[in-house]
């Protein structure tokens, strides 16, 4: 069985590949979204973009999202403000989570910059299991989303 550092190193060239030279920034969030649901089986995974002083929902895989979160609120807010990755192993202690499906267990949220390391927006991605996420899916998400940055904001 392949360990999950072994489907990163496959899917992050595959990853870079497919989106290589595209510039429709709702594409390109979408098959990304696509691909990461594809390939782990996450409950949710999905972007949130900077719009007008707060985080819009942008393309996703999974049910049901909140369409607006306000930058500093929330795992997804905290993250964008903070402009740092963040990992909560038990959303029901991260203070000032935002329940958009009550099952969700635990989240990892990363920012997205540009080229002048202004954040962007944030991947954020769910699990229905406690302490899904750890630090092999913080460094490879950042991989993720500096892929991103250099196919789309860069």
């Amino acid at each position: 069985m392949i360990n999950k550092r072994q489907k990163y190193d496959e899917l992050l060239p595959q990853l870079a590949s497919l989106i290589e030279g595209e510039k429709e920034e709702m594409s390109v969030l979408a098959n990304v979204s696509a691909v990461l649901k594809e390939r782990f089986n996450w409950f949710w995974v999905g972007f949130y973009l900077e719009r007008e002083g707060e985080l819009r929902l942008g393309p996703f895989q999974g049910t049901l999202a909140c369409m607006h979160i306000k930058i500093g609120r929330g795992v997804c807010g905290t993250s964008f403000e903070q402009q740092q990755s963040i990992v909560v192993p038990d959303v029901e202690q991260f203070p000032g989570h935002i329940a958009c499906s009550s099952l969700s267990r635990s989240e990892i949220v990363v920012p997205i910059f540009d080229k002048t390391h202004r954040p962007v927006g944030v991947l954020d991605i769910d699990s229905t299991e406690l302490n899904t996420f750890d630090e092999c899916d913080r460094q490879n998400l950042e991989r993720v989303c500096e892929i991103i940055t250099k196919t789309l904001y860069s």
